[in-house]
């Protein structure tokens, strides 16, 4: 019997190896879950892009790859300017990220940050999918991350619960809400208003409140938000930043994976890019823009400026734009405003 027991266990020891031998080599260390950090959840069309992102590589990657979400930037204590530092740090496996939020740590991308750079969509299309969107996923990489392809926020429109807001003077003393961009504060300053620095969490019972006047962000994070329950009554359109997003992946987690599933990830973040992008812009690029109705329908005041009102923003902001056109790198943003004036509309 012992010879048998003998041969039975060499059999099993070989079917094991030659499993083993099946997979690819790294892959065998890989591990069961990957952290994704977002700064808010799939009900948001920027938490969206991540799940699409999680869904495609679990598929494209045959289960090896298996990502779970943490909303909320919840692997860092809900501190979103500490995001880009703990992805660098392995905190955080991989992130779907703003550009505004890893400024402080990468100054390039205060370059979307220049208070009204980009007069519409095709003007984010040039930077992003051009030379300059190279060239910062350049930068990403040297800081230490794999920047793997672009989503988008979208355009960050101001409301507050006051009044209508047509000039600069409209703004003189309202205390608004913003991200932790020494950029932000910059420009609101410049525009009379009080800036406020706080996380987004913190930031919705601060309107429910009343001790927070108003803030700026896209319009999709005001209608999933529902912030006209929180007394953002009256919104203006001065498209003066937009937001790209990065999908991006800690270092050493990428050189653990094989080429193929390197390539595989890569894949899953173009394709969720895309899609990410169209659903940030549903119901602002058709005609009659509809989620701007839906808005309007729940009670808040939209405000359009003319060309010449917009201008009035544009020339109270211009010293800081001057200002900051130097920190970020005046070659960058030349680069920037040529590939903007040369797009097609």
């Amino acid at each position: 019997m012992k010879p048998r027991r003998t041969l039975l266990t060499l059999a099993c020891a070989a079917a094991a190896l030659s499993l083993g031998a099946a997979l690819p080599a790294s892959a065998q260390n890989y591990k069961s879950e990957y952290r994704m950090s977002l700064v808010v959840g799939t009900a948001f069309p920027w938490g969206k892009g991540g799940e699409i992102w999680a869904n495609k590589v679990r598929e494209k990657t045959g289960g090896r790859i298996n990502i779970k979400l943490y909303p909320g930037v919840s692997l860092i204590q809900g501190d979103q300017t500490r995001e880009f530092s703990a992805l660098r740090q392995g905190v955080i496996d991989m992130a779907v990220g703003s550009t505004i939020n890893w400024s402080p740590q990468v100054k390039a991308l205060n370059l979307f940050s220049l208070p009204f750079l980009m007069p519409d969509y095709a003007a984010i299309d040039a930077l992003t999918q051009g030379q300059v969107g190279q060239q910062i996923f350049a930068t990403l990489d040297k800081a230490g991350v794999v920047p793997l392809a672009w989503g988008e926020n979208g355009y960050r429109e101001l409301s507050n619960s006051k009044h209508v807001v047509r000039t600069p003077a409209d703004l003189k003393g309202l205390k608004i809400r913003v991200v932790g961009s020494p950029l932000f504060l910059d420009t609101f300053t410049a525009l009379g208003a009080n800036p406020t620095q706080m996380s987004w969490a913190d930031a919705q019972p601060a309107f429910a409140s009343g001790a927070v006047d108003g803030q700026e962000n896209p319009m999709s994070i005001f209608t999933a938000a529902k912030l006209h329950t929180v007394g953002q009554k009256y919104l203006t359109l001065w498209g003066y930043v937009a937001d790209p997003l990065v999908f991006v992946v800690n270092k050493d987690v990428w050189n653990a994976w094989t080429p193929a599933d390197r390539e595989a990830v890569r894949q899953a973040a173009v394709e969720a890019g895309k899609e990410q992008i169209a659903i940030a812009r549903k119901g602002l690029i058709e005609p009659g823009q509809p989620l701007l109705k839906d808005i309007a329908g729940q009670g808040v005041t939209i405000t359009q400026l003319s060309p010449a009102e917009r201008d009035a923003f544009i020339q109270a902001t211009r010293p800081t734009y001057d200002k900051w056109k130097g920190q970020i790198g005046t070659d960058l943003v030349n680069m920037a405003e040529k590939a903007i004036a040369a797009r097609k509309k």
